[in-house]
């Protein structure tokens, strides 16, 4: 589901966007900007940190990238031309200002910043060990564990005290880092969480997706590799190093970048991510036809899908909801009765479109179902005579942890009902997934393939890439392990 303002907790959400600029003397403008594209990922905190030949210069502010650094005053004060930058959404509790990134640190090497999307999955367990030999944290981000790490390490060089630190964590991430004459980019070694290469003119980009990118007017270059650490010096070929610290391996990108972390218009793995969720819908169909007068999509994010399937159906595609793209976080006092209204004030039926009609509706996730229910719900008040539901995902039943914010295992909806029992509660005529190797029929397979799965698709079929260190520990022993309330 989309990334905007949630009442029930009931999305799914992508932590965060980074994005480098090297060599630029607009760079934290541009920085802004491609932030900006990136918001999508992120809209509780952003944050630009740039060095401008002196000093590094650090700007980190709750909120919108809009709210704050389209200001002339700020973009002033972020002079410089490296920049790197940081949209973020906090997986539990609060937003504080001390975990808004970038952080910053000076070090044996010289002042040093980065950013970071992704999730450590042995973060506790350095955090824990770093405490213990003295480390003092001022933030509760595994970016920090990160930071502390290349403060530490015996090696001379920055590159080498950046790789020996990588060489530590587990888990996904895509990391952007900045000294006073390099970009630095990194990519986890299953590339997991997404990075891309770009060059505006001579100088080079680093960025999560193609958009931000394009709002520049920047050409996208490549995507990071799997494992790969990129270090850019200067402008052109010659400005622009990489090494792969670690064995080759097989890369499995996440699968949620194409169901509805990135953008519509981005390009990932080569694909477009529209032109695949389309397709999502089309094989949905095929898989899960129904009977019925329109096809409906649950706005933004079952758009695309519910196009495909009113083309593979036959069936007209008809806005049976209007989404409100007013409504800010901000505007909702959190009482019971005005949560109550939390689906109205982000959608509303379409009555003229819905009365009397037989409907698809179209979304591409269910988590706890709680919307979903209130969706369906709101279609029947409006005169729907049946509502059949259809997700352009298979059912989510694993929690993650390499940088999503999800539910535990045993607060989604399919891991602890059948698809029946899922069916009743929303109170849906009909309710249907799109099937595991359907998915990846829509991204250009046969199927999935189950010795070498081609995607990071744990949530769906609990097959974990990595180890997972501080899952294993907390379960054994919650209260050893300090607070790390937030990843990247």
């Amino acid at each position: 589901m989309w990334h905007d303002f949630d009442l029930d907790g009931d999305l799914l959400r992508e932590e965060c966007g980074i994005f480098g600029i090297h060599g630029h003397a607009d760079a934290a403008a541009l920085a802004a900007l491609g932030l900006h594209a990136l918001q999508h990922r992120g809209q509780e905190a952003a944050g630009i940190c740039t060095y401008d030949g002196q000093q590094f210069n650090l700007e980190r502010r709750l909120g919108l990238v809009g709210d704050h650094f389209t200001k002339e005053t700020t973009i002033r004060r972020l002079a410089g031309e490296v920049a790197i930058g940081h949209v973020r959404y906090s997986t539990t509790g609060t937003t504080i200002p001390r975990n808004i990134q970038p952080f910053f640190a000076e070090l044996a090497t010289g002042g040093f910043a980065i950013a970071h999307n992704g999730n450590l999955t042995n973060g506790l367990l350095l955090r824990r060990e770093l405490i213990d030999s003295g480390a003092i944290f001022q933030s509760t981000s595994d970016t920090e564990v990160f930071l502390h790490l290349v403060a530490r390490s015996p090696h001379r060089r920055l590159i080498e005290r950046f790789i020996d630190a990588l060489r530590q964590v587990q888990g996904g991430y895509a990391l952007v880092a900045m000294t006073e004459k390099k970009l630095i980019g990194a990519r986890d070694p299953l590339g997991i969480r997404p990075l891309v290469l770009g060059r505006l003119g001579e100088n080079w980009i680093l960025a999560s997706e193609t958009v931000a990118l394009d709002i520049i007017g920047a050409e996208f270059v490549r995507e990071v590799k799997n494992g790969e650490v990129v270090m850019i010096t200067g402008t052109g070929e010659e400005g622009i190093a990489s090494y792969f610290p670690f064995p080759e391996q097989r890369e499995r990108p996440c699968i949620f970048e194409y169901i509805y972390f990135a953008r519509p218009d981005s390009i990932v793995g080569g694909r477009s991510v529209y032109q695949v969720r389309k397709q999502m819908g089309r094989i949905l169909a095929e898989e899960s036809p129904a009977s019925a007068d329109i096809v409906v999509p649950v706005p933004d994010s079952g758009v695309p899908a519910a196009l495909g399937y009113a083309e593979a159906s036959g069936l007209p595609f008809e806005l049976g909801i209007i989404r409100n793209h007013y409504v800010g976080r901000t505007f909702i006092e959190p009482t019971q009765k005005i949560r109550a209204l939390g689906v109205k004030l982000k959608h509303n039926a379409n009555r003229a479109i819905l009365e009397g009609k037989r409907v698809v509706l179209i979304d591409d996730s269910i988590v706890r179902g709680t919307t979903s229910k209130k969706i369906v719900q709101m279609v029947r008040e409006a005169g729907a005579a049946e509502v059949h539901m259809r997700i352009a995902s298979p059912p989510i039943t694993h929690p993650d942890f390499y940088g999503i914010d999800t539910p535990s295992r045993e607060q989604l909806l399919a891991a602890t009902h059948s698809l029946e029992e899922m069916r009743a509660f929303m109170e849906a005529d009909s309710l249907a997934f799109i099937s595991v190797d359907g998915l990846y029929r829509a991204l250009g397979h046969e199927g999935r393939d189950a010795q070498h799965p081609q995607y990071t698709d744990h949530c769906f079929t609990g097959d974990y890439p990595t180890p997972l260190a501080d899952q294993r520990d907390s379960e054994r022993d919650p209260k050893q392990l300090p607070l790390l309330a937030d990843t990247a």
